[in-house]
């Protein structure tokens, strides 16, 4: 019986509902987007201590040797570190 589930998988697949109403939101998988995040820390007065002096780092250092996703996640801890949240 378990084999003939997979062939209503599509059919729920493309019920309308909420999942299916929300666009898939993605990340940029390039050096650039960490660029971006590490321009967006700088200015922010928490941006100098710490935890969220070394996240930066680790996170740009971490991109800059092609772990772009993971280097992300650290550049977005470090910006939520700067703004105290």
């Amino acid at each position: 019986m378990p084999p003939r589930l997979f062939l209503l998988l599509p059919l729920l697949a493309s019920l309308p509902g909420t999942a299916a109403a929300e666009a898939l939101r993605t990340v940029p998988q390039d050096v650039s987007y960490c660029r971006e995040l590490a321009a967006r820390l700088a200015p922010l007065p928490g941006a100098e201590k710490e935890p969220a002096r070394s996240l930066a780092e680790e996170g740009v250092r971490l991109c800059d040797d092609g772990y772009v996703r993971t280097g992300v996640a650290k550049l977005r801890r470090a910006l939520k570190a700067a703004q105290g949240r």
